[in-house]
């Protein structure tokens, strides 16, 4: 009697392969329906936004301190008209913040005040920036009037680079960052800085001549 041939096991290295698939999948599925719910809820914040009353002030700004600050989790707005973007931006920069909305950094001014405006946001559903070119409007949106910018240049850095957002540089600014490349998502390892200034309104600038 012939001896029984081994039973078909499947190789080690298949079966790590396809749990390596499985987890990759699984990742890709979480991350895709996160991105799907930050989408939703910036959606959902920019109703927000609209539907507040006074947000809409006509004529030159009138800045009051009193605005200056979230409320239902909005700080302003911020719109490109060239690309047709916009977005309600909330305050701060941490992870669970641009994962629905662009945010802005704590530690920099709010539009109209001297110095500069950062915002960040996700590279995955923000602002298409090489899209962005010198000369193209930025327009923030605030609940004390309209401040718009001009776009006036762009850089990549490292992380730890902190020269590109200094709060109290002079002039009127409105700095924007985000990570790059733009299609490695949390694998990005450098930062993507747009650079723009005030032009409306024209502001006197104390202190400096």
């Amino acid at each position: 009697m012939l001896p029984r041939p081994p039973r078909d096991r499947p190789h080690l290295l298949r079966l790590v392969a396809l749990l390596c698939l499985f987890t990759g999948l699984v990742l890709i599925a979480l991350y895709a329906g996160g991105m799907w719910q930050g989408v939703q809820e910036q959606q959902r914040l920019t109703r927000v936004w609209y539907g507040e009353g006074g947000n809409h002030h006509y004529g030159p700004p009138v800045i009051d301190p009193t605005l200056q600050r979230p409320v239902d989790g909005v700080d302003f707005a911020i719109r490109v008209p060239r690309l047709g973007y916009v977005a309600a931006v909330k305050e701060g920069i941490s992870s669970s913040v641009l994962y629905a909305s662009p945010g802005h950094y704590p530690q920099t001014v709010w539009p109209g005040d001297p110095g500069t405006v950062g915002v960040a946001a996700h590279n995955v559903y923000w602002i298409n920036f090489p899209q962005l070119a010198r000369g193209d409007e930025i327009d923030v949106e605030t609940r004390y009037g309209t401040f718009k910018y001009h776009v006036t240049g762009s850089k990549v850095v490292n992380p730890n680079d902190r020269s590109v957002l200094l709060p109290n540089a002079p002039g009127y600014h409105l700095t924007l960052t985000t990570c790059w490349p733009l299609w490695a998502g949390a694998f990005a390892t450098q930062r993507y800085v747009i650079f723009s200034d005030q032009y409306f309104p024209q502001m006197e600038l104390h202190g400096y001549t």
